[in-house]
């Protein structure tokens, strides 16, 4: 017989939180540890901040990007620590967190890849994530999935092509992003 997993709540995560240095999330009620990123997901991740940081700032956009480590509690089940995501809804913002869905998020794909395909994926579309992004290194490709509009339906884009930021779309400068330009490559 397998012993019986605990089931954590939000409350009990960011407590244990508080006196630990392993970066963790929990999803669905259970704490799972965050490994070392690499550093092709390093220079993603600083290179996206940077581009959306400026995007946001030269448009005089009041919505703000982050980057991991930064808890996002999605609910009482789950806090999560997206590498990039983007909130415009300032009262969702204290020192510690964001409390409730980012409108846009982006996780590159690393050692825990299949979480970042499943249980985020369902995560963020349950939650009101208007846009979710899964970078693929290896592959050299970016998933696309507006769940604003089309909540089934996904783009794929390779490196080497320009990726339209929806959640932008009505702006009169739209964000594009290509990821291949963005990497120097």
């Amino acid at each position: 017989m397998l012993p019986e997993t605990k089931h954590y709540t939000s409350d009990e995560f960011l407590a244990m939180a508080e006196h630990s240095e392993i970066r963790q999330e929990l999803i669905n009620g259970e704490i799972y540890d965050l490994a070392a990123p690499s550093r092709i997901h390093q220079n993603i991740v600083a290179r996206l901040h940077y581009v959306i940081f400026d995007y946001i700032r030269n448009n005089h956009g009041t919505c703000e990007v982050m980057i991991a480590p930064f808890d996002v509690k999605l609910n009482e089940d789950n806090i999560v620590q997206p590498d990039v995501m983007v909130i415009c809804d300032p009262s969702k913002l204290d020192e510690r967190k964001c409390n409730g869905a980012p409108d846009w998020i982006i996780e590159v794909t690393s050692s825990n890849y299949r979480t970042d395909y499943s249980e985020k994926l369902e995560l963020y579309k349950t939650a009101g994530v208007k846009e979710y992004w899964i970078v693929n290194p290896k592959r050299k490709t970016t998933i696309v999935l507006f769940f604003e509009q089309n909540p089934g339906l996904f783009m794929l884009y390779h490196f080497n092509q320009d990726i339209p930021v929806n959640i932008y779309q009505d702006k009169p400068v739209q964000l594009t992003i290509n990821i291949e330009k963005l990497l120097g490559l």
